[in-house]
């Protein structure tokens, strides 16, 4: 066996160890964030929020971060909503909202962190580390070998079912 494949091995190992924790937490958030138009495990919370006074209607569902508000009557000083109403006079927003429980909205967010956010050091280095275990893994067995063969047999399969999902 070769140095390098020797270096692959031992790094492949040990990385493996030691992301362990956080590829079970990119797992887990990831299945959850495919349902995360749905109502899936989602707890509903009452909110108030006290926002700019004098608003208009089509303005409250940003001011309060909710997408998509639907707005049902808009008074001289209500605008009701969905989930909830918002005082014009005192900008005071009542409504309620579904979220996820705290440790599985702690993960999602880990999982969505963009540039700014200072998660998403975590995210590059995990992105790196995973593509390290890429490469790594092609070097755990020698070519030529049953294994290393049947190996390139799925990693071939793999690279057809993931075309076929992006494009299809």
């Amino acid at each position: 066996m070769s140095e390098i494949s020797k270096y692959m091995r031992v790094s492949h190992r040990y990385l493996g160890f030691f992301l362990a924790g956080i590829m079970a937490i990119y797992s887990i958030s990831g299945i959850i964030m495919i349902f995360r138009d749905t109502d899936f495990l989602k707890q509903e919370k009452q909110k108030t929020l006290t926002v700019a006074t004098g608003l208009e209607s089509h303005a409250v569902g940003a001011a309060i971060k909710i997408k998509n508000l639907k707005i049902m009557s808009d008074t001289l000083d209500v605008v009701t909503f969905e989930q909830g109403t918002y005082n014009k006079t005192t900008g005071v927003a009542e409504f309620t909202v579904k979220e996820l429980p705290y440790l599985l909205n702690k993960m999602t967010k880990m999982h969505k962190a963009t540039n700014k956010d200072p998660l998403y050091y975590l995210n590059i280095f995990f992105g790196f580390s995973l593509f390290l275990f890429v490469i790594s893994s092609f070097y755990m067995f020698m070519p030529g070998t049953t294994i290393f063969k049947k190996g390139m047999y799925f990693t071939l399969a793999g690279i057809v079912l993931t075309l076929v999902m992006l494009f299809f």
